[in-house]
């Protein structure tokens, strides 16, 4: 999804939805940011907060001249999201195409927010995107988005630190909690790394990685939901982050504030796991090019006979219930980034990680060299890997709820030290369930 900002981080958030909406046809009423080429040709709106999108705008308008882009930044994330939940309740108001965040699609398509594309040739563009990336835009044969960009999780260190304190770049979770402790035991200034309580998706991933099936979640069948977040797997993965914390071998900062941000560039953090669109977060910081020596790495793994690889984040373009050609609005969603021009565009002034084949698995994006990581091929060595072992994952349809409660019980965890891990994710578990009984679903 991702952009270089917090939304991008896949941690944005949205109205909790519940089991009534409206849908309604209407474009947004905004003015255009960009240029309109084909004044006579269909104009459709679309709302994207993508770094340097105006650029990738301008180049559809150009090569299209039946359907040109009218676009407006209507915030990124939550801004965005709760401009969207009030022209749904409204019924007027929304774009004809919005930007969300693959975690968020089920909390506006229970809603009838957005439409099916399926039948609007989704299928016909299926065959250019991974497995997983199509699974995080499906819900049974619905299709409610197309994939734009994704964030397959790596580990990015600073070699210089490593190297000062004869640390090899962990490979395994015991490694690293072992790199954590030979850090602090030699005096080291900062430490190993950060885990946020505020992580959210970044903590989703990391139970995944471990086998964490947390929802299971079919819109054909709107009102049923199964909720599974007290498995064995979350609660070892949040036992060995409560181990770390507790023994200050790891910090507990939130994420995304200036404060996480200077530390990420002033040492105080020696690894950095993260997603694709990490590096060009960390490149935008102020001060991160100060004499600091950053590599890429897999992200450490807890079997490595057996290597599971997760993502964190993701974003793509839905069309609204509200849009008044809906055809019209499905092109746009189809092909915005369907050519090499429009993703070259993405990956060098954006930072983006494409979903879309022909540039994900071309030796152009995969050779590309990185400066900031010292002319490294992170793409080849890290994230391309990475995101083809990436199977998908379902969400929620009141996933920013779940987040909540999930942020409660980590800080429970971590920074109070008043919970022990499976307690937090036992609790979890029964907020979870009785929540989704008031809203009304069917516990499966």
């Amino acid at each position: 999804m991702k952009t270089t900002d917090i939304a991008a981080a896949g941690i944005a958030v949205v109205a909790a939805a519940t089991l009534t909406g409206c849908g309604a046809s209407g474009a947004a009423e905004a003015s255009c940011t960009n240029e309109i080429l084909q004044p006579d040709a269909t104009q459709v709106s679309v709302w994207a907060w993508y770094p340097a999108f105006e650029q990738v705008v301008d180049l559809f308008n150009q090569t299209h001249d039946d359907v040109q882009i009218c676009w407006t930044n209507a915030g990124q994330g939550n801004d965005e999201y709760t401009k969207f939940s009030t022209s749904i309740e409204s019924g007027s108001g929304a774009p004809d195409v919005i930007m969300l965040e693959a975690e968020v699609l089920s909390s506006f398509s229970i809603r009838d927010a957005l439409v099916n594309l399926s039948e609007y040739g989704a299928g016909e563009v299926e065959a250019n995107y991974t497995d997983g990336a199509w699974k995080d835009v499906s819900s049974g044969d619905a299709v409610y988005a197309i994939p734009v960009d994704g964030g397959p999780m790596g580990m990015l260190y600073r070699q210089d630190i490593l190297d000062q304190y004869g640390i090899l770049p962990p490979t395994t979770w015991a490694e690293f909690a072992d790199a954590a402790q030979k850090l602090k035991d030699a005096g080291a200034p900062g430490v190993l790394a950060n885990f946020p309580p505020n992580g959210r998706a970044f903590t989703q991933a990391l139970f995944a990685q471990a086998g964490s099936k947390p929802f299971t979640y079919d819109n054909s069948a709107p009102t049923e939901v199964g909720i599974d977040v007290d498995d064995e797997g979350s609660k070892d993965v949040l036992a060995y982050w409560q181990d770390l914390t507790s023994k200050g071998l790891v910090a507990t900062d939130e994420a995304f504030t200036a404060d996480y941000n200077t530390k990420l560039v002033d040492g105080t953090y020696a690894i950095y796991v993260a997603a694709a669109w990490g590096p060009g977060y960390l490149q935008g910081l102020e001060g991160s090019d100060e004499g600091a020596r950053w590599r890429a790495a897999p992200i450490p793994q807890w079997d490595t006979a057996n290597p599971v690889q997760v993502n964190w984040g993701g974003s793509t373009f839905a069309v609204t219930s509200q849009a008044e050609d809906k055809e019209a609005a499905a092109t746009v969603a189809k092909e915005v980034f369907g050519t090499e021009e429009a993703w070259k565009i993405g990956i060098e002034e954006a930072a983006l990680f494409p979903l879309w084949k022909p540039v994900l698995e071309s030796d152009y994006f995969r050779d590309l060299e990185a400066p900031f990581f010292g002319g490294q091929q992170i793409n080849k060595e890290v994230f391309l890997p990475a995101a083809s072992g990436y199977s998908g994952f379902t969400f929620s349809p009141f996933q920013n709820y779940a987040y909540d409660q999930l942020q409660q019980q980590v800080t429970a965890v971590t920074v109070d030290g008043s919970k022990d891990a499976s307690t937090a994710l036992d609790d979890l578990q029964a907020t979870l369930e009785q929540y989704a009984t008031e809203q009304g679903f069917t516990l499966k």
